[in-house]
């Protein structure tokens, strides 16, 4: 009987999912998710950019050197087993380890070197996390050289080499098959319409099967140099509505639901479990410095005082975001997580008092209409009505409210950011640097965008910082640059995103970071 249940499973899964389909208990060497995966435009890693093609490159490819399942916050070697950095020289020589892909092709050196210079060819959406090290498709075999079992990194830039590893952790630095991939080149493509649909890593998985708006089947690598995966597959189903994904995990149809509301969160039954996984996304009000009510830094520190952090969270935002007030996420190095603002109406009035600010100021807000945006704003009428300062809510759409701030027109904005890789400076220099605060100096930067002209020291102290080769005086920089941000700039950091998953109790072993690309299946087991 089990054997006809997991059968009907796997015929289900490869049917299109229709409403009141019903389905067989999910099989104990395989791992159904449901989830909203139409947002993947691209697999490619030399072209994937969206939050669930990220997931699924990082179960499928190594890179030289990731942050690994066993502790999301260390970077670990993935292909690399060692490596030696020259900061005076400005280069990183890797030693490649004895592995294989899930082609079976040795993983070498020149598969390392081939990858790079397909993404920086390419030049796709996320080709800058890696051509910002100075890398060109005319330079690329100057900068990555292949020494036997060797590779050598150079890079132009003052930077530390640890910002540089944590550019060679990122989704574009994704080792592919050079062998294999050489094999599907169309033309002048290396391999890219071939590899949207195909995988070929030598990750804990292979990709077996992707049907775009419906399915994505990984099926488990018996090459993978730590072991072959418990989970045999990993059938990620798409389905939209998140009422659907409840029915289905409530029943075990499915074993993880990922897009579950807080209303379902709370309605589930006794066999299923609920864990909450902080992200990388940041949420803040901005003010523009082009708005003159806005430019006092009393109004910026009495702000602070003004948001119901405590009230929000434990309320609408429960399950969705929690407190926090600085600008890098906790969970990585670098992180600052104290929060010493609360919601007190008094301290903000007095410190408008003691500053001379003249009250009321009736400033617009911007938000992005749609929950909980618009619930966030709403809140913070409310509060800051209390100290004199009146915002007229704007809502609009994604793109009506970005397309503003890009061009710097808003008055008061809020939105959120998150990193384009997991270094520090991807968000030091977002919020805490602007040298060149001028009209025609587009930056995409909240700094910029709310023309914040950040005091030369803190410039200053970001390209430090940059540059510092010491990790924990680098992560002690990044701290310091928190604190000040956190401090006075007309930046107020809220809140933390936090994702909320349901799984069966069964489910053990399932890792998700702070962001997609820290989604790991490979230590999943079912009890």
């Amino acid at each position: 009987m089990k054997l006809f249940r997991a059968a009907l499973l796997a015929t289900a899964l490869s049917l299109p999912l229709a409403a009141g389909a019903a389905y067989a208990a999910t099989p104990a060497d395989a791992l159904v998710i449901a989830q909203n995966i139409d947002d993947i435009v691209a697999l490619d890693p030399a072209q994937a950019y969206e939050f669930s093609a990220g997931e699924i490159n990082t179960n499928v490819y190594d890179r030289l050197v990731q942050y690994e399942a066993e502790d999301t916050s260390k970077l670990v070697g993935g292909i690399a087993e060692s490596w030696e950095a020259d900061d005076a020289n400005k280069s990183i020589t890797f030693t490649i380890r004895d592995a294989k892909f899930a082609s079976g092709n040795p993983v070498r050196a020149e598969d390392v070197l081939y990858s790079f210079k397909r993404v920086v060819t390419l030049n796709l959406t996320p080709a800058f996390i890696l051509t910002q090290l100075g890398w060109t498709p005319e330079n690329i075999d100057e900068m990555v050289t292949v020494d036997g079992n060797t590779v050598t990194v150079k890079w132009d830039g003052d930077f530390a080499s640890a910002f540089v590893l944590n550019v060679l952790a990122a989704r574009p630095a994704s080792i592919v098959d050079e062998v294999l991939v050489s094999q599907h080149v169309e033309g002048e493509d290396w391999g890219n319409a071939w590899l949207n649909t195909n995988s070929a890593g030598s990750g804990p998985f292979v990709m077996t099967d992707y049907r775009p708006a419906e399915l994505v089947r990984l099926t488990a690598n018996e090459n993978y140099f730590r072991g072959v995966p418990a989970m045999k597959q990993i059938l990620i189903r798409h389905v939209a509505e998140a009422a659907t994904q409840q029915l289905l995990l409530t029943s075990g149809d499915v074993d993880i639901a990922k897009n579950l509301t807080p209303d379902q969160i709370s309605g589930l039954g006794d066999n299923v479990k609920v864990e909450t996984y902080p992200q990388a996304a940041v949420h803040f009000l901005s003010f523009n410095q082009k708005t003159d009510s806005l430019t006092n830094p009393a109004v910026w520190e009495a702000a602070r005082y003004l948001v119901d952090y405590d009230g929000m969270t434990e309320t609408f935002l429960k399950g969705q975001m929690e407190k926090h007030q600085a600008f890098w996420p906790k969970g990585f190095p670098g992180s600052y997580d104290e929060t010493p603002f609360t919601y007190d109406v008094e301290k903000a009035k007095q410190i408008l008092a003691d500053a001379g600010v003249e009250t009321p100021i009736n400033v617009t807000l911007d938000v992005i209409n749609s929950t909980p945006f618009t619930d966030i704003a709403q809140s913070l009428q409310a509060g800051f009505a209390e100290a004199g300062i009146n915002f007229e809510i704007l809502p609009g759409t994604g793109a009506q409210v970005i397309t503003k701030y890009r061009e710097r027109t808003h008055q008061a904005m809020l939105l959120y950011w998150g990193p384009d890789f997991m270094d520090p400076h991807s968000n030091a220099k977002a919020f805490a640097y602007n040298s060149d605060n001028s009209d025609a100096n587009y930056q995409a930067t909240t700094t910029w965008r709310n023309a914040w002209a950040v005091p030369a020291e803190m410039n200053d102290e970001v390209n430090a910082a940059l540059a510092e080769p010491d990790q924990a005086k680098r992560n002690e920089l990044y701290i310091d640059l928190q604190k000040k941000v956190q401090a006075e700039s007309p930046i107020v950091i809220m809140f933390q995103a936090a994702l909320t998953i349901a799984m069966a109790n069964n489910v053990e072993g399932y890792v998700n970071g702070a962001t997609s690309d820290f989604v790991y299946y490979r230590l999943v087991t079912k009890n």
